[in-house]
């Protein structure tokens, strides 16, 4: 028998009290950084067994699991009081980028600051649009009326059209995603998201029209990618090469020949899950989803039991983000997508990309802990 000491020991290792006494998932830490060794192990053979590359992609995988446990300490409180200093913060600097970013591959989109490393404003817009729409929804009556829902709306639109302008349709999609995401959870009727919906498809030629032209051709490649099989239809073609060479064992580590021979465009980046596919084969493939499907499904869980609106709004939209990250990637390696530019999560090469991924996560935990009800933000 054990003695009532003892239990509560024993009750304080439960994953549920675990988090909400420590911050930390233990569960959903040990899958984040099993999927991020794996990522790992993967860009060694993309990049061409770049040591120098993996070992800047582990230190940001490190940097960033650090930030994810000091954030899940920090209290929920104080996290609703700083989201709007971080969301202008980010706005700023998205401005900033426009005048005086840094440009790479015809895209304007890092700021190179004194005393800092070069990062993706955008990355952190990721966040604190969520964050920023989730605490405006919050600070009224839910369901939300259609003026919070407007301004709701203003808060989306303008950051989303500061990272089109770079331009980053990709990462733009991502951000507008995150932020519905929120106000759909919040309550959005169903009358309205149709209403949305309508509007949306007879948006559809105003977009085609502000596109780019290589943004074009991206599109109208998704049906026929042989169409154009030297231009727009290249990465397409050999990303489907390389998934369906792999077969079910795949060919071996690091001896796939779409990216060891340079086949593969962007092989460490957005197109990293053909590697898998090609060396690995269908079964790496599945070890692949198994692992997102078990963050994914832990996040689902932890969001049902964060305290608060604000809390159960944010861990909704950042495990909704995650999902659609995994879904666009793969469908657009696989050929059912657009080629949008949307990176594998914790796996493709990017460092400001797996960093905001782990905070992420880390406010999610935060959300998890025991903490007093905020007025106007009952649970």
């Amino acid at each position: 028998m054990l003695t009532a000491a003892e239990t509560g020991q024993f009750e304080s290792f439960r994953p549920k009290r675990f988090a909400q006494r420590y911050g930390l998932d233990p569960f959903l830490s040990l899958m984040l950084l099993l999927t991020s060794c794996f990522g790992l192990v993967v860009l060694y053979s993309a990049s061409g067994q770049s040591e120098y590359m993996v070992f800047r992609q582990g230190m940001h995988v490190l940097v960033g699991l650090c930030l994810m446990a000091l954030l899940s300490q920090v209290r929920r409180e104080v996290i609703v009081q700083l989201t709007p200093v971080v969301f202008l913060v980010a706005l700023v600097l998205l401005v900033a980028v426009l005048l005086f970013g840094v440009g790479a591959k015809g895209a304007q989109r890092w700021l190179d600051l004194p005393g800092l490393p070069r990062f993706q404003p955008s990355e952190l817009m990721k966040l604190a649009l969520p964050a920023m729409v989730a605490w405006w929804l919050t600070r009224h009556p839910l369901p939300p009326r259609y003026s919070h829902l407007l301004i709701a709306a203003v808060m989306l639109v303008i950051p989303v059209g500061l990272i089109a302008k770079q331009p980053d349709l990709g990462t733009s999609i991502i951000i507008a995603g995150s932020g519905f995401f929120v106000i759909f959870l919040a309550g959005l009727s169903w009358r309205i998201l149709g209403l949305l919906c309508a509007a949306g498809l007879a948006a559809l030629p105003v977009l085609w029209g502000v596109m780019h032209d290589y943004q074009r051709a991206r599109v109208l490649t998704l049906l026929d990618p042989q169409s154009d099989p030297l231009g727009a239809g290249w990465n397409t073609i050999q990303a489907m090469t390389a998934l369906g060479s792999g077969g079910l064992l795949g060919k071996g580590y690091a001896e796939g020949t779409q990216a060891q021979l340079k086949f593969l465009p962007e092989s460490h980046t957005d197109f990293i899950v053909a590697v898998i596919g090609e060396e690995l084969g269908f079964l790496g493939i599945c070890l692949l989803l198994v692992m997102y499907g078990l963050i994914i499904g832990r996040c689902l869980l932890l969001t049902s039991r964060a305290e608060g609106h604000f809390g159960r709004l944010l861990c909704g939209s950042i495990t909704l983000t995650f999902f659609v990250y995994v879904f666009v990637n793969l469908g657009m390696v696989s050929g059912v997508l657009p080629v949008v530019g949307v990176p594998l999560p914790l796996i493709s090469y990017g460092g400001t990309s797996v960093v905001s991924l782990l905070v992420g996560f880390g406010l999610m935990m935060a959300m998890q802990r025991t903490n007093r009800v905020l007025s106007g933000d009952s649970s």
